[in-house]
């Protein structure tokens, strides 16, 4: 195949799916529609004009055999009379319609059977228009209906396409990821705060401890003695200083 040939075939692919793509059943339908009912009315045409033919050709045929038939008797009456030349030349002209009359026998024969095709073919042609017309509204429901199923089908291979709960298992993770950040900061954050309150516990307890302890010693009477009480009488101060000095003197 030569390259003109290759590039004329791509070029009718290319048109032939283009205009399958364009194509519109429903007036597609119509138009056939509207094609079918023009030829049959051509078909018609035809038909009755075939029959006019045969009509003819039987006409000349028949008006032939009368012909015939009438030079005959002619022939008949000449040799009564003794005529021999008009008998020769009555059956001479019968001869000659008679053929006439075979030919367009033969003729109409043919024409008949023409005829009888083209009827049964304009029979045929007007059948396909009715069942044509009767089947358009359940043909265009059924392509309606075909669209809605490919729009169905379309939408879901895009949704499958689209699979968003991978992109939900992502994000998932991803907040995880954040929550687990949070958290660690929030750990790393905190280590010092929770060292620092343990020693402040420490010393709470401890101070805790040292008071207990001499709460404990106090009740057991192993409390410290106070500065106070051990100092002498004498060193104790007089509540009334006077008479403590006349004392001394």
């Amino acid at each position: 195949m030569g390259i003109l040939d290759r590039i004329s075939t791509i070029l009718r692919a290319n048109i032939n799916a283009l205009l399958d793509q364009a194509e519109d059943p429903e007036k597609t339908l119509d138009q056939i529609i509207r094609d079918m009912a023009d030829a049959i009315g051509q078909a018609r045409g035809q038909v009755a004009e075939m029959i006019a033919q045969e009509k003819l050709l039987e006409a000349d045929m028949e008006r032939n055999q009368n012909l015939g038939r009438e030079w005959g008797h002619k022939a008949e009456l000449a040799v009564s009379r003794n005529a021999e030349d008009l008998a020769k030349e009555a059956l001479r002209r019968k001869i000659d319609y008679d053929r006439n009359a075979q030919a367009y026998a033969s003729q109409l024969q043919a024409q008949q059977e023409v005829v009888s095709k083209l009827k049964y073919d304009l029979e045929q042609l007007e059948s396909k228009y009715e069942g044509a017309v009767r089947n358009r509204e359940q043909l265009i429901s059924r392509h309606k209906r075909a669209l809605a199923q490919q729009k169905i089908a379309q939408t879901a291979a895009q949704l499958t396409a689209i699979d968003p709960s991978s992109e939900l298992s992502r994000m998932e993770e991803r907040i995880r990821m954040e929550e687990a950040r949070a958290a660690a900061i929030s750990e790393v954050n905190a280590r010092p705060a929770a060292l620092e309150d343990r020693f402040a516990h420490l010393e709470a307890d401890s101070e805790l401890d040292r008071q207990l302890a001499d709460l404990r010693r106090k009740v057991t009477g192993q409390l410290p003695i106070p500065e106070e009480e051990l100092r002498p009488a004498a060193q104790l101060p007089n509540p009334s200083g006077a008479s403590g000095g006349s004392a001394g003197g």
